[in-house]
């Protein structure tokens, strides 16, 4: 399926190939935007987290940057395959269709070049940490790159999506540790149904288009309304998870201060959006989530480290 531009993309694209003439400097531009290197903020707060509960304090300086270096070039390799696996789906999608794949501004190859080599980053850095997470590496690379094909097969690839996000802070865990407590699985889980839960809400503006293509989605299976309520039922699955966490580990008041600022931020992503208004969809899925992770971590990091003083 070809994308066919228009007169003002057309313009565009030129603009962009006098801009940068030599191909590489283009190339990099268009994959950074393409992956929204940016949006890694989501769950590296949630995996660093993990690491300082992992230490009972701060990691060495040595096992933040190789968990730091995972999670980016984990991060990156998802994205970039995603794009390839949906690039037909995308140049169909009005909404989607100047993503750098369908508009024609990066070829498949390059991507597929990029994807191996994050891949390669990624079990490189795995190993840096220690021989368990090396050994486990490809099975989250498994996790991360297959959920791109979810959405053909099941409503519920959401939470596929929620759970490469939510091994994070256990592979964090045991990029500290050498192995794995049962404990750190509670806030993989609460990742996971936090990332449901906005992918569900994201899901909501395509409705339509994933009714038309036979792709799967819980909006697409069940309406925007019911689909706004199971968000919602998902993010407080999430904040009880997050409770008992704090509650397993003995964290404390600065702990618990930070699960409720998580819960009044959830509660103001949900008021954003209606079924009958989506237009401040971006706001709740891109803004307030980056927050939510980092008000997270910054309570979490704070209750620990006050332990030490």
């Amino acid at each position: 399926m070809v994308l066919q531009l228009d007169a003002y993309n057309r313009k565009a694209l030129t603009q962009y190939h006098l801009q940068y003439p030599v191909p590489l400097f283009k190339n990099i531009k268009f994959t950074l935007e393409m992956i929204k290197w940016e949006h890694s903020v989501f769950a590296l707060p949630f995996a660093l987290s993990g690491a300082m509960l992992a230490a009972s304090g701060w990691p060495s300086v040595a096992q933040v940057c190789w968990i730091v270096v995972c999670m980016v070039s984990a991060r990156s390799a998802a994205m970039a395959f995603n794009r390839m696996a949906d690039a037909q789906i995308d140049a169909a999608n009005p909404r989607t269709a100047t993503r750098a794949i369908p508009a024609g501004v990066l070829s498949q190859k390059f991507v597929a070049m990029f994807v191996l080599v994050s891949c390669a980053i990624f079990v490189s850095a795995a190993a840096q940490l220690n021989r368990l997470a090396l050994l486990l590496s490809p099975l989250a690379l498994a996790v991360i790159l297959l959920y791109s094909y979810t959405k053909r097969f099941t409503r519920w690839s959401h939470l596929v999506l929620g759970f490469g996000l939510g091994i994070a802070p256990a592979a964090a865990w045991i990029g500290v540790r050498g192995s794995l407590d049962p404990r750190i699985l509670l806030l993989t889980a609460a990742v996971t149904f936090w990332v449901a839960g906005f992918d569900v809400l994201y899901a909501c503006q395509d409705v339509d288009f994933d009714r038309a293509y036979a792709l799967n989605s819980i909006p697409q299976a069940w309406g925007i309304p019911r689909a706004l309520w199971l968000a919602r039922a998902l993010h407080l699955l999430m904040l009880g998870l997050l409770v008992a966490l704090i509650i397993s580990f003995g964290l404390g008041k600065l702990a618990f201060a930070g699960v409720a600022i998580v819960a009044l931020l959830l509660a103001y992503e949900h008021s954003l959006v209606s079924s009958n208004d989506l237009s401040k969809l971006n706001a709740a899925f891109f803004t307030m989530n980056g927050v939510i992770s980092v008000v997270f971590f910054i309570f979490v990091a704070a209750d620990l480290l006050s332990r030490h003083l």
